[in-house]
């Protein structure tokens, strides 16, 4: 149903109106109120010496290392890092989208147009059967108009600003994913750092072991060519030999496979990462303690749950979107331009004077009844969406619960775990020692000796990958506490580089500029406020 009224010049006063009672005008949906979630009171691990539980900063928890490497390469992942660009892009694309949303809050139509055209009117019609006899009806003739028009739908029941807070809070939301794709970047960063450096370290100790045993060999098989011993015991070191040089190649795969992926986090073809690690570096040694704060930090720390929060947030908003359409728009409509004929004594050169004008203005409204139900099953469609958007921040902030509580029992079970294969390196170390001066002394055979070097091999193994496991865990319990992102306060979320190129190839007006696409949570957002042109 479409109604309008021509209202002369009572036209802009209903204009002025209009714009000073828009903000008065109601908004049609519910506001957003962050939904409850179910937090302990504190963790599972709280009885632990090697566990604080007072707040902490955890904007550079690599640096509780001590491993200037590491630092470096984190430092070489966040400025280089593919993934994280992207991720930056994603934040000027829901920039963009906020500015077309306010753009709605203004008249969203204006056009100039302009035509010239020839008409032909066929001397057959009635038109020129009715015309009075004597009078010579002009069948051809020029017309040429330029016109100006305008349509504002009036946000009486706040649609268009209930899409401005969704597009508001999508734009924190793409902000909190940059931020938790950071947190994943510098936590798969120092975890691939730690596994090369354990993979490092299990190849030196296989390589020692097989040198130890090919000397094992080598003794064997002299003493049997000696009539000294049975063909077995250089059997037996021969397999203790070679079963040990067999975890060489796969440890070296490893190690390659593991180098790749590093390379792929720095922003580099595979590469053997010559220039950032030294295959003499130990394994991290993880901090005596770590501080993990309290579950209900996660809510404000983790950029996951943030961003669940953001995106039911924007999902709300977008109920009164819905909403807004069971109700009358209201709209303002208005056109001005010259028209002129090439008929009778007109010429299309009258279209430059006043009495040429053409104009037309009026309020109007649309209301779209009898739609069998599409607009209340719309509105029903976007409470189902938000509803679910609800469950899923609640299970996040579960999920985050569960990823620390897992964390920081690996990390001190590991811990435990090394304190037992370190006494066990050491008592399979002193177990093969007495063993060669038994076998020295005639006391034992040889098979104790290789029995020996293969219990030594397997807890020394054991062992490194127990360190590595202590400081892989850590890295993961930082990743639960929502650690890293941090960094980027006070910085760009694209280099400038990337950023010159869109501008030269886009005009992004200032939206390129990072105090456009970095609002502040804590500020109010306002209803009006200035088009991005």
């Amino acid at each position: 149903m479409m109604m309008k009224f021509n209202t002369g010049n009572a036209f802009l006063p209903v204009v002025f109106c209009c714009v000073l009672l828009l903000p008065a005008c109601a908004k049609i949906g519910p506001d957003f109120l962050r939904p409850a979630s179910s937090v302990s009171a504190n963790w599972l691990e709280a009885g632990s010496d090697s566990v604080k539980f007072d707040a902490a900063d955890y904007r550079e928890w690599w640096k509780g290392f001590n491993d200037p490497v590491l630092d470096r390469i984190i430092d070489r992942a966040y400025n280089e890092n593919i993934s994280l660009k992207a991720a930056g892009v994603r934040v000027l694309e829901a920039r963009a989208q906020l500015g077309i949303a306010v753009g709605n809050l203004y008249p969203q139509s204006q056009q100039a147009s302009g035509s010239v055209t020839f008409n032909r009117t066929s001397e057959r019609s009635s038109a020129s059967a009715a015309s009075p006899p004597g009078i010579r009806q002009q069948h051809s003739f020029w017309q040429d108009q330029a016109v100006l028009s305008a349509a504002w739908e009036i946000d009486f029941w706040g649609k268009f600003r209930r899409a401005v807070e969704s597009a508001d809070a999508g734009l924190l939301a793409a902000i909190a994913d940059y931020d938790s794709t950071l947190v994943s970047l510098t936590a798969d960063t120092a975890a691939a750092y730690i596994q090369i450096r354990t993979l490092h370290k299990r190849l030196e100790i296989a390589r020692q072991n097989a040198e130890f045993q090919g000397e094992s060999y080598r003794i064997a098989e002299y003493r049997f060519q000696g009539g000294v011993t049975s063909e077995r015991d250089v059997e037996q070191a021969r397999t203790v030999l070679f079963n040990t040089l067999a975890t060489i190649p796969n440890l070296e795969a490893q190690l390659r496979q593991a180098k790749n992926a590093l390379s792929v986090l720095l922003g580099m073809p595979p590469d053997n990462l010559a220039d950032f690690i030294d295959a003499d570096n130990d394994i991290p040694t993880a901090p005596a303690q770590i501080a993990a704060g309290i579950p209900a930090d996660l809510l404000r720390r983790r950029p996951d749950v943030r961003s669940a929060e953001l995106r039911a947030a924007a999902q709300s908003a977008r109920i009164g979107v819905a909403k807004a359409d069971l109700y009358p728009a209201f709209s303002l409509t208005g056109s001005f331009g010259f028209l002129s004929s090439s008929t009778g004594s007109s010429s299309l050169a009258d279209i430059a004077s006043m009495g040429a004008r053409t104009a037309s203005f009026g309020p109007s409204f649309q209301w779209n009844i009898l739609n069998y139900g599409r607009i209340t099953n719309n509105v029903r469609v976007q409470d189902a969406r938000f509803q679910e958007l609800l469950l899923a921040y609640q299970n996040t902030v579960l999920q985050a619960q569960k990823e620390v509580e897992d964390s920081l029992a690996g990390f001190l079970r590991a811990r435990e775990n090394a304190e037992y294969l370190a006494q066990s390196a050491g008592a399979a170390k002193r177990s093969l020692e007495l063993a060669f001066i038994q076998y020295r002394q005639g006391s034992t055979d040889f098979t104790t000796v290789l029995t020996a070097q293969q219990s030594l091999l397997t807890a020394q193994d054991s062992f490194a990958t127990a360190l590595g496991n202590i400081s892989g865990n850590l890295v993961g319990v930082y990743r639960a506490l929502g650690g890293g992102w941090q960094i980027r306060e006070g910085r760009d979320f694209l280099p400038a580089e990337i950023k010159a190129v869109m501008a030269e190839r886009t005009n992004w007006g200032r939206l390129l500029s990072p105090a456009a696409y970095t609002p502040s949570e804590s500020q109010p957002r306002q209803d009006m406020r200035a088009p991005d042109w």
